[in-house]
Order: C-alpha cells, then structure tokens, then sequence
C-alpha cells in the first residue's frame, strides 16, 4: 500500500512542476498574471537569458525589436539599424553599424537581442550611461527637438501619457524654437538619480 502512495506521487510531482518549467519560455508574448509565478522559476533556473528580465521587459524588448526589423524577418541586420537611425532623423556611419552588428557574436535575432542586453546589465553598464546613450540618439549638434522626442516618449517602451511628457517637459529647459539642450537635460537627469540614490543610501 505505501509503495502504490509513492508511485503516485512521483507521477504527480513532474505535472506539478511542469508548468512553472514551461512558463519562462512563451514569457514575451505572456499576459501579466502569470508572471509572478514565471519569473520567480525563471530566477532559479538561472541558464535562460529571459530570465534575467520581467516578462514587462521581455515585452518591451520585443516591441523594440520588431520596431528595429524593419524588412520583418526577424533578424536585425545593419539596413534595419540603418533604417532605425534614419527615422530618429540621425545619420549613422558604416563603421558604427558594423560596430553594432559585430557586438553579436551571430545574426541578431530576439534571443541574441536580450543575450546583448543581458551582457551589458551584468557588465555593470552604468544606468547614467543609458541614460546619455538614449539621449544621445535624439541629439542634432548639442540639441534635442521636443516634438521628436515628444513622440518617441508617446509611442515606444514604457509609454507615456501627454499628461506625462508635459509634467516632465515643465521641469526642462526649451528653447522658444522647440529644442532642448542635450547636456543640460543628461546632467539633470543623471544628477537627479544620484540624488535619489543618496537618499535611498541614507
């Protein structure tokens, strides 16, 4: 009688954890309430690449990735780079994109996209380097045009309300042409989060 207890429960076990295993791999196009569940064994498993991200960021990578493949199949190439820059109204050069494209170790699809990312996070990439290096992408000779970056806020990533650009706009400086100073809102900005980040010390 006991044996039959233990043989029923070792046929149970691999069912019961069989959902918390599979939960990490559909993680981008998965809704929010799973995710709790999810991320936690993704955490513990550790050799997955999307379990160093929030099925959140996963999300979000993602629609930047498939905003970056601009001939859609699924790998970003160098014209998808190119094209990428073109619609920021930045002009890149061959030796940047080839700079770009040679960071993969091969073809840059969405996994190796998040491999990129998840590199960089455990590099210590600097937050205030992310924060001048998106920055920088919107930069036209030290000045940044409000509507472009307006639109940018609006429409990608972590979407902001109209409401929301206007709050953060009243605390930078514009110009009456429309334009904002590249390194006066990157010092402000990253002095800001070191500012938050004393106080969280203290």
């Amino acid at each position: 009688m006991a044996d039959k207890d233990k043989k029923v429960k070792k046929k149970k076990a691999p069912k019961e954890e069989a959902p918390a295993e599979e939960a990490p791999a559909p993680a981008a196009p998965a809704g929010e309430r799973q995710s709790s569940r999810g991320s936690r064994k993704a955490k513990r498993t550790g050799s997955n690449v999307f379990s160093m991200f929030s099925q959140k960021q996963v999300a979000e990578f993602k629609e930047a990735f498939q905003l970056m493949d601009h001939d859609k199949d699924g790998i970003i190439g160098k014209n998808d780079l190119r094209a990428t820059f073109d619609s920021l109204g930045r002009l890149a050069s061959e030796k940047e994109l080839d700079d770009m494209v040679g960071e993969a170790s091969g073809p840059i699809n969405f996994t190796q996209l998040l491999t990129l990312f998840a590199n960089r996070m455990s590099g210590g990439s600097d937050e205030d380097d992310v924060v001048i290096s998106a920055f920088k992408t919107f930069d036209n000779e030290g000045k940044i045009d409000s509507e472009r970056l307006r639109h940018a806020l609006m429409t990608w990533g972590d979407k902001f309300s109209a409401d929301e650009v206007d709050e953060a706009y009243d605390q930078m400086e514009i110009d009456d042409k429309g334009f904002i100073d590249t390194q006066k809102l990157i010092t402000m900005l990253t002095a800001s989060a070191e500012d938050e980040e004393g106080g969280e010390a203290a």
